[in-house]
This record gives structure tokens, C-alpha cells and sequence, in this order.
């Protein structure tokens, strides 16, 4: 398994010289002090020197960390779907991607509540420039994508990235997340990139390819946030797409948009994890003999999936209305909502710039859009 030191998270053999390591940085004191406010430094420190699995580091201070957060930055979190799923079995969660670290973060928190097995996560590697971030990357079992790469390493990544997820589902027992796309959404689309499939079935050790993807089990995840808590902070790239300007990221961007998702209100959350696919393969698989077609014809099951149980919430509707100048969803939100929507729009955002004002309500209209598709769907 050396082939994927690169990549991988640590091994238990690890994990405590790891966080003796990390011990005392002033991100891991401020980190614990947010989670354990009334527990004196001397006896976390201890608690973390105990720690010598990867679950144990999870269960006992990121789980912890991350019900404080929902406690104190979050209206509560609701779930759908997870008694679908069955104990001690692995599945591939492809999920919608709004938040760098909360998405994949909450996913488990719930997983480990249903007593199911939870994830090893992709991260993008420019996401844990920082040494400490990597290393509490690897200590939440994450697994680094490779991003800056050239077309020829690229594939070589790829093909690594692929074999890796394939051991860990088939033969770990390891769950896996991993985004739809690469990067978060920014404009509210969200929508299955074919290239992340494609990556997956590198690994594949069947005649077709829709065998392979029954095996290591599809499950699509639908998470959404009342309000995004990086929102503003996505308008520089989406009013440069809209100029037709090349986006250029500025220092440590990636680390604010971290942080600001993870410290940023959210008012309500929800995460749906829908059905394993798996009849749907079978069709896929009549109608398709061309693995590209097959791809791109998962790609939109997926979506189906992951659009049709979205969660809407007043933000989404209020933003539809406003860019509309309609009032067609006004019975699903309150006038306060609304100026409390209102307000948000201009404390954040330039109103005078059209460009940045259509940008805006379109990152929360857009979710509105995508259900109209799915008949009955609101």
C-alpha cells in the first residue's frame, strides 16, 4: 500500500505521533477551547495523547466539534434516507458540494449516529496547504486529490486516486464521499461532472462498465443550507465567469472559504442520502454498449437523484421571486424571512452592480429551477 503514501490518510501506527505533532498549535488550542469551552487545556491535551485510532480522533473531539458548531452556527440539522442504508456495509456517497469541510463533515456525523460505516473523504490538496490542516485532514481519514497538474500526471493521479477508492470500498470495508464535481458550486447548479465517474471506473475489473458500479454501491446525497455562509465570498468568481474573465484566486482564499463555511451562519441544514442505484444500471446498461454514452447517462441519474430531493428552503423561494419580480412562492415564506433575506442582500453584496445582484439571488434561485424539472416536485 506504500503506492498511495501520497494520498492517503494516516495509518493507526500514526495517529498519535500525528496529533503529539499538532498538540500544541495555537489552531488545535483554538479549536478545542471552541469545542470544550469549560474543560481546562491540561485535560484535553491528555485525552488527545490517549487517541491512537483515527475513529477515536473522530468520535471523541471531530464529532464533538461538530455539534458545537451546528449548536452555535446552525438552526439544527435534518436528515432523510439513512435507514435505507445497511450496517457495516460500504458505499460510494456522490454528493452535491457547497461547503469544503461541512459537507462531508455532517455526512458523517450522521452516519455515525445510524451506526453505519462512515466515510474516507476526498479533499483537493490545495484545500491543506497549511501543515496543520493536513494533518487534521489525515487524522479525519480524508484522502488528497491532486489538483495543478499536468494532462500527463493528471492521468497518473487519476489512475492512483481510482484504485485507491476501489481497495477501500471492496476490500477495507471503507465508505468513500467524494463531490460530483470538482470544487463547490458556486451559482446553485449543481450537476454531476461525467470526468469524476470516468476517474472511478479506472478501477473497474469488469467486461461493462455498469457492473463495476453496481459492485462498489452509488449512493447520491443532497445536502442544503438555508443560507450559505461563503456566499458573498463566491461572487469574485462568479461576476468574473460573467465578464468572461479568467478567475484568478487570491492568497489564502481557499483558507477563508474554509473557515468562514465552518464559523458562518447557516440557519437550517438537511441532508438526504437517496436509494443505492442499481436497477438503474441495469437499464443503463441495455440501452447503452458505448461506455461514454453509459457515463453520461449515469451522470444524469445521479443528478435526477440528487436535484429531486433537494430540500428548498424560503432563501431559495424569496430569491426565486425577487429575480422573477413574481410572487408565485410567497405562501412558502414569511415577510420576515423575507427582510431578513432582504437585509443579507445588502449587507453583502454591491446592489448597484446588476451583475452582482442577478449572481446572488441566482446562487439561491437556481435550486428552485432545477426542482421545476422534477414533475410535482414543488
Amino acid at each position: 500500500m506504500s503506492k498511495f503514501d501520497a494520498i492517503r490518510p494516516f495509518y493507526e501506527t500514526e495517529v498519535n505521533d500525528a496529533i503529539q505533532g499538532v498538540l500544541h498549535h495555537p489552531m488545535m488550542k483554538a479549536l478545542m477551547n471552541f469545542t470544550f469551552p469549560d474543560l481546562p487545556d491540561e485535560i484535553w491535551k491528555e485525552q488527545l495523547l490517549r487517541t491512537h485510532s483515527t475513529r477515536d480522533f473522530q468520535c471523541n473531539f471531530t464529532y464533538k466539534s461538530l455539534k458545537k458548531i451546528l449548536e452555535k452556527k446552525s438552526d439544527g440539522l435534518t436528515t432523510s434516507g439513512f435507514e435505507k442504508l445497511q450496517k457495516n456495509t460500504p458505499y460510494l456517497f456522490i454528493s452535491n458540494h457547497r461547503d469544503i469541510l461541512l459537507d462531508t463533515s455532517l455526512l458523517n456525523a450522521c452516519l455515525f449516529e445510524n451506526k453505519l460505516v462512515m466515510t474516507a473523504s476526498a479533499i483537493g490538496d490545495n484545500l491543506v496547504q497549511k501543515s496543520f490542516l493536513r494533518t487534521l485532514a489525515r487524522l479525519n481519514r480524508n484522502f488528497l486529490v491532486q489538483r495543478g497538474l499536468s494532462p500527463r500526471e493528471m492521468l497518473q493521479s487519476s489512475k492512483l486516486l481510482s484504485e485507491y477508492i476501489s481497495i477501500l470500498l471492496q476490500h477495507e470495508n471503507r465508505s468513500i464521499w467524494i463531490a460530483q464535481r470538482e470544487g463547490r458550486t458556486k451559482d446553485g447548479n449543481d450537476a454531476t461532472n461525467p470526468g469524476v465517474l470516468k476517474m472511478l471506473a479506472m478501477a473497474s475489473d469488469e467486461e461493462n462498465l455498469m457492473d463495476y458500479f453496481k459492485k462498489i454501491q452509488i449512493v447520491p446525497v443532497s445536502i442544503s443550507y438555508e443560507y450559505d455562509p461563503t456566499d458573498f465570498l463566491k461572487m469574485p468568481q462568479l461576476l468574473a465567469e460573467a465578464k468572461q474573465e479568467i478567475y484568478i484566486k487570491e492568497k489564502n482564499e481557499d483558507f477563508i472559504n474554509l473557515m468562514s463555511g465552518v464559523m458562518g451562519q447557516k440557519k437550517r441544514i438537511h441532508i438526504h442520502v437517496g436509494d443505492v442505484l442499481d436497477k438503474e444500471l441495469d437499464i443503463i446498461k441495455e440501452l447503452h454498449e458505448n461506455s461514454n454514452k453509459q457515463i453520461q447517462a449515469l451522470a444524469q441519474i445521479i443528478d435526477d437523484s440528487i436535484l429531486s430531493n433537494y430540500k428548498l428552503w424560503p432563501t431559495n423561494y424569496i430569491a426565486y421571486d425577487i429575480l422573477n419580480k413574481t410572487t408565485t412562492y410567497q405562501h412558502l415564506y414569511t415577510e420576515n424571512e423575507k427582510s431578513l433575506f432582504e437585509r443579507r442582500l445588502e449587507m453583502r453584496i454591491d446592489y448597484s452592480n446588476p451583475l452582482a445582484l442577478q449572481g446572488f439571488l441566482s446562487m439561491y434561485a437556481n435550486p428552485v429551477v432545477n426542482k421545476l424539472k422534477y414533475e410535482n416536485a414543488i
